[in-house]
């Protein structure tokens, strides 16, 4: 059972988050146990974990602050192990090295710097870039499929709810202009062939006219005047 201080303490962490939010993180104590808290890590820009969504869990001993807590990382992430413990400074790995000052907001601060680094501790482990970036999308997912996720983080529920409605939406465009695109085609080919038609005809009739415009044959003509001088000729020949 926690003791009175732990509870105050936890109390007071969660009203200065809720007051003052920190920077890609939201954390929030479980509603039937102030000892567990749930939070969501946003990936940073400019980073393989961007536009991730990375849900985990923070267990403190009733002794908190004075003893650290324990830290585990729920989504698929290429970074840590999932539902293990993280070798942390800031985490029940190394009491020594704990600080009472330190609160919530400072240990998921440190948790999402370290997430950053390539550096190797106890639950990391070693992936691509790649890997990485498949990962962080399909975090929000995963995260969605969880029954306690759901309950305690409606917000982001509702964020994977809405980019699945617009790739939906855009699914649709997509297939409503490839489906006119195969019907105009069609109707494409039919008027070009129509209008290949239309040039045969006009090639035909401009070749008639030009053999109606051909001039009188020259041999023609020569035949025509022999033919008339010899009628001219016949009645001189009588004489």
């Amino acid at each position: 059972m926690a003791e009175k201080s732990c509870i105050k303490r936890l109390q007071k962490e969660y009203r200065a988050l809720c007051k003052e939010p920190v920077s890609h993180v939201v954390a929030r104590p479980s509603p039937n146990d102030i000892l567990e808290w749930h939070y969501v890590l946003e990936g940073s820009e400019g980073t393989p974990f961007a536009g991730g969504y990375y849900y985990g869990k923070i267990k403190f001993p009733p002794e908190y602050p004075y003893k650290p807590p324990g830290i585990s990382m729920t989504t698929p992430n290429g970074r840590f192990m999932t539902q293990k413990k993280i070798c942390l400074s800031m985490s029940d790995f190394h009491p020594e090295s704990w600080n009472p000052m330190w609160s919530v907001s400072s240990i998921l601060t440190g948790l999402l710097s370290f997430m950053m680094d390539n550096s190797p501790t106890t639950g990391s482990v070693n992936t691509t870039t790649a890997e990485k970036q498949r990962l962080a999308k399909s975090s929000l997912s995963f995260n969605c499929k969880n029954v306690t996720f759901r309950k305690m983080f409606p917000e982001y529920v509702e964020r994977y709810n809405q980019q699945q409605l617009s790739e939906q939406v855009a699914s649709e465009k997509e297939s409503s202009e490839a489906s006119n695109d195969k019907t105009s085609k069609p109707l494409l080919e039919k008027n070009a062939d129509s209008t290949r038609e239309d040039m045969e005809k006009v090639d035909g009739l401009k070749e008639v006219r030009k053999n109606k415009k051909q001039p009188f044959p020259t041999w023609m003509m020569l035949l025509l005047f022999s033919i008339f001088g010899v009628v001219m000729a016949l009645p001189l020949l009588q004489l």
